[in-house]
């Protein structure tokens, strides 16, 4: 995004106007508009701002949330370039991991008991939002054994937000470059399983900060947000949820399903149906798209 240039259309003389990138006045305005738009912009459900972490600890977490496969999510602001916020971060979610009863507590009354009981403890996120980081920070990021997400915004004009990861690493299970081997029964069970690779790989060779999440109903594939999630092998085919506008596909019978309001595990409302090694290429583009979009 340093890089970015932003161009508004000036319709009077036909030319282009830059809309000028710039940081926000204070911390707390950042701070504000992400936590009004959180699900939106990270793909959190919020749940409280300037958490206090009691007298001890003697601290404020800036944001707790609940990211789309549970996992409990503290993201921390910095208005300009600041050397203390990883650390700062890190020294929250060394105090969330030993206040899982009071977070769990949280989520039961702003979200309720069903998702209270599916918190993924596995997978504690770091979300970082700042105008900018050093190479140090990047280096950091990676040293450490946790989920940790470096994003740089930038405001343009009065009412354009741009959001850019300029690292993301995933922590607890590591990612690895092929899937393990789900088990499933029947005379097709191995070109299921050979499919479920294939669909792994492809999903994770999509780019850099692809992090993997597994849960007994699906594996996410995520960047900042989730962008695709895989179920269990079915006898004869794969399903694989991507976010994708529905509209925006033309929607073939038996491959591709709008699935908006419809229950199903994972996230994402376009459904894909994956039967043969010709159906993953048939779905390359749509698993890039929803790449892009997250």
């Amino acid at each position: 995004m340093s890089g970015l240039k932003l161009f508004r259309t000036d319709t009077t003389n036909s030319g282009m106007t830059e809309v000028m990138p710039r940081l926000a006045e204070i911390e707390a305005d950042v701070q504000g508009l992400v936590e009004a738009h959180m699900e939106t912009l990270l793909g959190v459900r919020f749940l409280a701002s300037e958490y206090g972490t009691g007298s001890v600890h003697g601290g404020r977490i800036d944001s707790l949330g609940l990211d789309e496969n549970g996992s409990p999510v503290i993201v921390e602001y910095k208005r300009g370039t600041d050397a203390g916020v990883i650390n700062q971060g890190l020294f929250y979610l060394a105090w969330l991991m030993d206040h899982r009863a009071e977070f769990e507590r949280l989520v039961r009354d702003r979200l309720g008991v069903t998702a209270a009981s599916q918190v993924l403890w596995s997978g504690p996120r770091l979300i970082c939002v700042a105008g900018d980081y050093t190479r140090y920070d990047v280096h950091a990021v990676r040293e450490h054994r946790r989920s940790i997400d470096l994003v740089r915004y930038r405001l343009f004009g009065s009412d354009l937000l741009g959001l850019e990861t300029v690292a993301s690493v995933s922590g607890g299970v590591k990612v690895a470059r092929r899937a393990r081997r789900p088990e499933v029964v029947g005379v097709e069970g191995a070109s299921m399983v050979e499919l479920a690779c294939a669909v792994d790989e492809a999903l994770l060779g999509l780019g850099d900060g692809v992090n993997r999440v597994e849960r007994k109903q699906y594996r996410a594939y995520q960047r900042l947000r989730n962008f695709a999630c895989l179920c269990p092998p079915q006898r004869s085919k794969l399903l694989v949820y991507l976010k994708v506008d529905p509209a925006d596909v033309d929607l073939i019978p038996g491959f591709t399903r709008d699935v908006s309001g419809l229950g199903h595990h994972g996230t994402g409302d376009l459904e894909v149906q994956l039967r043969t090694p010709r159906d993953v290429e048939r779905a390359q583009e749509l698993f890039r798209a929803s790449y892009v979009a997250a």
